[in-house]
Order: structure tokens, then sequence, then C-alpha cells
């Protein structure tokens, strides 16, 4: 149930991340479901690893978009880097 959960918020944060994120983004709708699906699992284990969450518990909705925003950052900044 942890798992799905973790899915629907990474679904909603990947839609609101891309909205938040100036420039072009990676691609559509999967794609971006993707990247809030990622950017949620980012937040969950780094905020695990911090200790701001204990080992049961996931990241809320707000950390998911975070996650999601840094992952868009990185595409950015590997984007410039690449090209």
């Amino acid at each position: 149930m942890h798992i799905l959960w973790t899915l629907l918020i990474g679904l909603l944060a990947g839609i609101v991340a891309k909205f938040l994120t100036p420039g072009r983004d990676p691609g559509g709708c999967i794609i971006t479901m993707l990247l809030g699906v990622a950017g949620a699992f980012v937040a969950t284990y780094l905020g695990q690893m911090i200790g701001w969450y204990k080992a049961g518990q996931g990241a809320g909705f707000i950390g998911a978009v975070v996650g999601a925003i840094l992952l868009l950052v990185a595409y950015h900044i590997l984007r410039k880097i690449v090209a």
C-alpha cells in the first residue's frame, strides 16, 4: 500500500513540479508521471537518510514536489553540459 500511495503522490507532484519549473521539460504526460514518481521516491529516501522520516514513513506531497523539482533542475543542468 505504501508504494501505491507514493505512486499517486508522485503523479500529482510531477504535474505540479512541471508547472513550477521554468524552461522546456523532458516530455509529455508519461514522462511527467515518471518524474513525479521518481521525485517522490527521492524525497522519501533522502528524507529517511537525513532523519526527517522514519523507516516506514514516506514523503508528503510537498516533499515529492521538491524532489521532482530537484530532478528537473538536474535535468536542465545536465542538458546544458552535454549540449
